[in-house]
């Protein structure tokens, strides 16, 4: 049987940035939640998922805005560094699959 790590982010964007040969996008999603008093709760998590793709990052970069409800998909990444002496772990979200479900909402209203 084979194994694997991947992740599926369903959010909104905050920012889109080129990097080199990629496209990093912020992707904020929420976790909902009860707390002590049984009061449902969102607490908002930020991810930023790497695109080496060409295709998909010409998508982004012409289609893509903040606050647009996306999804992605892709494979985790573990890496490491040095920092001050000390190792540093990170898990990297190399994004496959990248669509837009829905366009952020504007103000059309006259000022």
């Amino acid at each position: 049987m084979e194994t694997f790590a991947e992740f599926q982010i369903l959010g909104r964007i905050g920012k889109v940035r080129e990097v080199g040969q990629t496209t990093h996008v912020s992707i904020c999603a929420n976790h909902a939640y009860k707390d002590r008093n049984g009061e449902a709760q969102d607490r908002p998590y930020w991810n930023e998922i790497t695109i080496w793709s060409e295709s998909a990052r010409k998508y982004v970069r012409n289609y893509a805005k903040p606050g647009d409800l996306v999804v992605a998909r892709g494979t985790l990444k573990q890496g490491s560094f040095e920092k001050e002496g000390e190792k540093v772990y990170t898990v990297d979200l190399n994004c496959d699959d990248f669509s837009i479900l829905a366009t952020a909402k504007t103000d059309t209203s006259d000022k």
